[in-house]
C-alpha cells in the first residue's frame, strides 16, 4: 500500500481503510490483479479531474490528418509540375494526405497512357518522403491517386 507518497508495505484492508479516512481521503485499488492487490491513499475525485485535463489536453496536441487535393492536367509542363509536387511536399510534411488528381479534357480521354505517365513522373519527384495508398485509376472525366506520408 502506498500512503500519500510513503511506502507502507502490506497490510490488512481494515487497517488501510482506517488510514485513509482519518487523512479525509479515499483508498483506490491501483493494480487490482497483482498479489498481494496494490492500494494508494488519495483524493479520488482530484485523481479524475487531473485525468480528464491531461485526456483533454492529449488531444488538443492530436492534429487531425486532412486530404489535400492538387490537380494536374495531362497538358501540365515539367516545371509545373515540380512546382505543384512542391506544394504536396509541404502538405505531406504537415502529416497531409495529398490526392493527385488529372482532369481530361475533351479528346485527352482517349490518351490514359499519358494520364499514368504524368501520374508517375509526379509521384517520382515525391518517392522519397510518401507511398502510394492508391494506385492511379480513373473515374469518369478525372484519374485519382492517393499519396500518404511516410511515418
Amino acid at each position: 500500500m502506498i500512503d500519500g507518497e510513503e511506502k507502507v508495505g502490506v497490510i490488512n484492508t481494515e487497517e488501510a481503510i482506517q488510514r485513509a479516512r482519518e487523512k479525509e481521503l479515499d483508498l483506490v485499488e491501483v493494480a487490482p490483479l497483482s498479489d498481494p492487490p496494490v492500494c494508494k491513499i488519495m483524493d479520488f475525485g482530484n485523481y479524475l479531474y487531473d485525468l480528464r485535463k491531461k485526456e483533454k489536453k492529449a488531444r488538443k496536441t492530436v492534429k487531425k490528418t486532412e486530404t489535400k487535393t492538387v490537380r494536374l492536367s495531362i497538358r501540365t509542363e515539367k516545371h509545373d509540375l515540380e512546382v505543384k509536387a512542391k506544394q504536396a511536399k509541404k502538405f505531406l510534411e504537415g502529416r497531409n494526405i495529398v490526392k493527385v488528381v488529372l482532369i481530361f479534357r475533351g479528346r485527352e480521354i482517349s490518351h490514359q497512357d499519358l494520364a499514368m505517365e504524368k501520374m508517375q513522373a509526379f509521384y517520382q519527384i515525391l518517392e522519397d518522403i510518401c507511398k502510394v495508398e492508391q494506385e492511379p485509376k480513373r473515374q469518369g472525366f478525372q484519374m485519382t491517386m492517393i499519396l500518404n506520408p511516410n511515418k
